[in-house]
């Protein structure tokens, strides 16, 4: 057995055996607003309900470990006390990795991330439209747990209303467990879907992605992608070049065959097949080919 005592690990370390350990973790979509209003959206699965009455909602943003920095999420709360907390089911699980980006403060994880600001009812917050669970939160208190890299900071949330979607209720109005369809994070790029195990989202963290926001309208108007799609386009961190583009049609008979086609529906089930191999790079030529 490997045994160790957690002072004798780096940061990192220690975070990835605490991370594959203690999971799978549900994840908190956090929406806040900076002082001038500015919204703020990104995901946190050092998240769990604590308190049914009254309703309390503890989620984490940790202190960066590369370079012992806060998270806008975390300061946010410090100035406004409100925050939103949205769940995360399979539908939009690309589009919140997407939003954990670390794009320079004062841009929209919103809009990168192709998620549609919905207003809320006792907060300034904006609640997550997509999101199947919204619940609007006021923040009693936030205690820091250390000045270091990798130190957590537990913001205690009571929660003031829930909007939950109809369409994920049962015959009794409660929450249908298959229906909601829930996600959550393991260690690594890993992590659970409720209704049908374990798959990996790649993490977004060491490039900026161009975001859905930079997606032509004619891709994010298409019936063949889903929001994941769209989540997997923006998460390249730039288009291909034209010379990439016409490299990648010489070399594929198959993609050849479909653009000479000019049939866009084909054209898009072909992208679709690369983003679903996690290839949007490919995905990417294959729609830029005919533009």
């Amino acid at each position: 057995m490997l045994s160790f005592e957690p002072h004798t690990l780096s940061p990192a370390q220690l975070q990835g055996y605490l991370q594959s350990a203690v999971a799978p973790r549900p994840i908190a979509f956090a929406s806040t607003v900076d002082m001038n209003g500015k919204p703020n959206l990104s995901p946190f699965s050092f998240f769990n309900v604590f308190s049914s009455n009254p309703p309390i909602l503890v989620f984490s943003p940790a202190r960066r470990v590369r370079n012992n920095t806060t998270k806008h999420t975390l300061e946010n709360c410090q100035v406004t006390k409100e925050v939103v907390i949205n769940v995360v089911n399979y539908d939009i699980v690309q589009q919140a990795s997407l939003s954990s980006t670390e794009y320079p403060e004062g841009v929209n994880e919103f809009l990168k991330s192709g998620l549609t600001m919905l207003p809320s009812d006792m907060v300034k917050p904006y609640r997550v439209a997509e999101s199947p669970v919204q619940m609007e939160c006021k923040v009693n208190e936030i205690i820091a747990l250390g000045n270091q890299g990798g130190a957590g900071n537990l913001i205690i949330c009571e929660v003031v209303k829930i909007h939950i979607h109809e369409n994920i209720l049962d015959e009794k109005n409660m929450i249908d467990q298959r229906k909601i369809d829930l996600v959550s994070r393991l260690g690594g790029n890993w992590y659970s879907r409720s209704n049908q195990g374990l798959f990996e989202v790649e993490k977004p963290l060491t490039t900026l992605g161009i975001g859905v926001d930079e997606i032509p309208d004619f891709i994010k108007k298409s019936t063949v992608f889903d929001g994941n799609d769209l989540g997997k386009l923006g998460n390249i961190e730039a288009l291909p070049t034209q010379e990439e583009i016409t490299i990648f049609v010489k070399q594929n008979f198959a993609v050849k065959g479909v653009l000479s086609s000019d049939d866009e529906m084909k054209i898009h089930q072909k992208a679709k097949e690369y983003l679903n191999n996690n290839d949007a790079l490919s995905a990417w030529k294959v729609l830029l080919a005919k533009q």
